[in-house]
């Protein structure tokens, strides 16, 4: 799926099954919220917690999906409220970044 094509069926979605887009500071909340719930699943599966529940330590590849998907989502929503073409974006981001880092990485001994 392209991103324009994303944007479009989540438009879609909000208009018809979710009835209308939540206002747009609703979703910021939502959309560190949803972070939040990625963040505690790295925490479990790469850093230093354990998971309390043995079902969820072992769905959680899956879990980590869904969060992510989840992420997507509520930034898919956000960029819809407020007018964003995230292919354009993303385009434009991947140009300044190649600009600016083109040879910063590549002299970072740390890397």
């Amino acid at each position: 799926m392209e991103i324009k094509e994303l944007q479009s069926r989540v438009d879609e979605w909000i208009n018809t099954i979710g009835v209308r887009y939540f206002n747009e500071l609703t979703n910021m909340a939502i959309l560190t919220e949803e972070v939040g719930e990625l963040s505690r699943l790295f925490a479990r599966m790469y850093g230093e917690q354990s998971f309390k529940d043995p079902k969820e330590e072992k769905n959680a590849k899956e879990l980590l999906a869904d969060e992510m998907a989840d992420v997507l989502w509520v930034l898919t929503c956000l960029a819809n409220q407020t007018g964003v073409d995230l292919e354009a974006a993303i385009e434009k981001n991947i140009q300044k970044k190649t600009k600016r880092d083109k040879d910063r990485h590549k002299r970072n001994k740390k890397l």
